[in-house]
């Protein structure tokens, strides 16, 4: 592949890429448009959604005064104030997120190659259906390991699983998930061991792109390589159900080097933005 081909081809991924992070979230959220950027709220239980740049043809440029309305509407909504788009196709972006002084961070997206080989399952690990007696405590999960942030063994464990299967039990996500799985919106993968869901994740397809996302794994069960074998079995399924594009963002290059043992290479980089740390002088 020569050079022109390998930047065509890269734009060509960015691009599926871009229409799925517009697409996706349209089954569950009500959209509002506001000047160059597109709001999702979501209707329902689940992770709120984000803004993002829009994707409309008459789209103006991203502006400070856009970003810093959508926050504000964000605030009146009672969700987080997020913002997501992909620093190589809308490069004027963090320039208008900077200037409207939320906080900014940057993650290898990163996008697997169709000739990388398929790993071999993991024991532990099985994709869960609509049914499955583990569904509450993966959906759960990673509530609890997103909370101890890292990749070090915490101290956070089934204890504190069992708590917060408790506390969200009843606020509708698991009839939700559910319904997503039967309608095959969502795919979701746990690793369980003596009754107890160490680690999960998904992935949520579009057609024939999906993005694998919201691996966690209980801080106690770290080190294992359970989040590896999650991924691992979520690429299997959606490679078999027909995904040609495959997709994920990393934490940081730790991880994503550890990504790149199942075949995902560097193809981007995906841009978070959030409301300043409150604690800091400078909301930085």
């Amino acid at each position: 592949m020569t050079e022109a081909d390998a930047d065509t081809h890269s734009a060509a991924l960015l691009s599926r890429i871009e229409r799925y992070y517009d697409a996706v979230p349209r089954a569950a959220a009500r959209v509002e448009e506001h000047g160059s950027l597109t709001l999702f709220v979501r209707e329902g239980a689940g992770w709120p959604y984000y803004a993002r740049p829009a994707l409309r043809p008459d789209a103006p440029p991203p502006s400070a005064a856009d970003v810093t309305a959508v926050a504000a509407r964000q605030r009146e909504l009672g969700v987080p104030e997020a913002f997501e788009w992909v620093a190589e196709t809308t490069p004027g972006m963090r320039a208008a997120v900077e200037e409207a002084g939320l906080r900014i961070s940057a993650h290898p997206l990163m996008a697997r190659g169709a000739s990388a080989p398929l790993p071999d399952p993991h024991p532990l690990v099985r994709v869960l259906n609509a049914r499955d007696p583990f569904l509450a405590a993966a959906l759960a999960l990673p509530h609890v390991a997103f909370a101890e942030p890292g990749t070090g063994v915490g101290s956070a464990g089934a204890a504190e699983l069992s708590s917060m299967v408790a506390e969200r039990a009843g606020d509708g996500s698991v009839p939700d998930a559910q319904d997503r799985i039967r309608a095959g919106r969502l795919v979701l993968a746990a690793a369980v061991e003596n009754g107890v869901v160490l680690c999960s994740g998904m992935h949520l397809p579009v057609g024939d792109v999906t993005e694998i996302a919201g691996v966690g794994t209980l801080p106690v069960a770290r080190r294992r390589g359970l989040g590896l074998a999650v991924t691992s079995a979520l690429l299997s399924e959606a490679v078999a159900s027909g995904a040609s594009t495959v997709f994920l963002s990393a934490g940081d290059d730790e991880v994503a080097r550890i990504y790149a043992r199942l075949g995902f290479a560097p193809v981007g980089t995906a841009m978070i933005a959030s409301a300043p740390d409150p604690s800091s002088p400078s909301g930085d």
